[in-house]
């Protein structure tokens, strides 16, 4: 009895899971958060990571921080569809599931998978070493995913689709084109995360336009034109109201950000653990404009 009960509470969770995947699939455009929460452990959010639908499958990935990878599996996404990979920075809550994600996809893709980063510095590699330290067959973390890099693979060892690797400099003033395919323009902008190295993605598509913030402070005014009438903005709602970092923007900062650039609808993410409504109370002393709190494989369409 007690088996059955747990059994259907169990398929409940999983037909939820779906239908919040579903209600992506059935937009023709659609942000989709894996994951909503930031470094700390929180039983409720998964770490850093979104998914642009467009139409029924999921096209673009924006980072894989932890928890991510299972709940890929949940919004149904399949990684045969994905036509790009866009890493903002490497931050754990940012990237820790990337070699989840990777192990074992040469069987479900065949085709090279795009996949971008940024620039290093003294703190930290760029995208190229960073991938050789994670996967290079002879002295990579993970040997076992050295087909991801081009190496040979070994019969038992299992392997990864190759990647094809792109990387950009942070420190450029104007926006980067990364990608340009099957109607989907992606561009980046290097924006002030501390020391660390970091990327913002713009992403145009069936003339709706979403742009990607990841951590920053939102002190560097070219963000704000970068953003410019995006249909939607996700900014990363780290600290508490009234807070001071040299990582994150405080919430007074991200509705003055997304106010300035005139966005259609802000989705704030990578929610810290504080109060929250007082953070969104500071946030709308500034921004007046459609608000959307995240939450795992929550789903909004965009235009």
């Amino acid at each position: 009895m007690v088996r059955s009960v747990i059994a259907r509470l169990l398929a409940l969770l999983s037909m939820s899971s779906s239908a919040s995947a579903q209600s992506c699939v059935a937009n023709p455009v659609a942000v989709q958060i894996l994951g909503s929460g930031g470094p700390m452990i929180n039983r409720d959010r998964a770490s850093t990571s979104y998914l642009l639908w467009i139409g029924p499958q999921a096209r673009i990935l924006v980072d894989m921080g932890g928890g991510a990878f299972l709940r890929f599996g949940q919004a149904q996404a399949k990684l045969s569809d994905l036509s790009l990979v866009a890493i903002s920075h490497f931050h754990p809550d940012h990237v820790s599931d990337l070699p989840a994600l990777l192990w074992l996809s040469n069987v479900s893709r065949k085709e090279p998978l795009p996949i971008v980063g940024p620039s290093g510095n003294h703190l930290v590699p760029g995208f190229p070493t960073f991938l050789s330290r994670l996967f290079d067959a002879q002295n990579g973390a993970f040997q076992v995913l050295g087909t991801t890099l081009g190496g040979p693979p070994v019969a038992g060892v299992g392997g990864g689709v190759r990647l094809d690797v792109s990387v950009v400099d942070v420190t450029k003033a104007e926006p980067s084109t990364v990608f340009d395919r099957q109607g989907v323009t992606v561009t980046a902008l290097g924006i002030p995360h501390g020391n660390i190295p970091t990327l913002a993605y713009r992403i145009q598509t069936r003339d709706a336009s979403i742009v990607f913030s990841s951590d920053q402070t939102g002190t560097n005014p070219r963000f704000v034109d970068f953003a410019r009438g995006a249909n939607v903005l996700v900014m990363h709602l780290a600290i508490a109201a009234g807070a001071t970092s040299s990582l994150h923007a405080p919430p007074a900062v991200v509705g003055r950000v997304a106010q300035e650039a005139g966005v259609g609808r802000l989705i704030v993410s990578h929610i810290g653990q504080f109060d929250l409504d007082a953070a969104i109370t500071d946030l709308k002393k500034f921004y007046t404009g459609p608000l959307t709190v995240g939450a795992d494989l929550q789903c909004t369409s965009v235009a």
